[in-house]
């Protein structure tokens, strides 16, 4: 049996489109105004993970460990962290 090999062609205009380069990479708001944001603010997970540099499955784990804070369910579908203790976790310090 032959695999087939594929390959994704690009045309160059269309090569910053299909491979974004940090400098066109989105960057959440939340994160860029991390350190205006509130005590009592709530941030989602895509900002947990970028100011703890992992991945969304690590932060889950350090949340299980208890290296992390948990967050908190505010509805259906939707889980946050409090910004307060995402700051003292980024200094080290006790959020608990």
């Amino acid at each position: 049996m032959k695999t087939q090999n594929t390959c994704i062609k690009v045309a160059p205009h269309n090569a910053i489109k299909a491979f974004p380069t940090p400098a066109t990479a989105s960057i959440p708001a939340a994160l860029e105004n991390f350190d205006a944001l509130p005590g009592a603010a709530n941030v989602r997970l895509p900002v947990v993970a970028a100011l703890f540099a992992c991945s969304p499955a690590t932060v889950w784990r350090r949340v299980k460990k208890g290296t992390l804070p948990a967050p908190r369910k505010l509805s259906e579908g939707v889980t946050a962290w409090r910004v307060a203790e995402l700051r003292k976790a980024l200094s080290g310090e006790a959020w608990q």
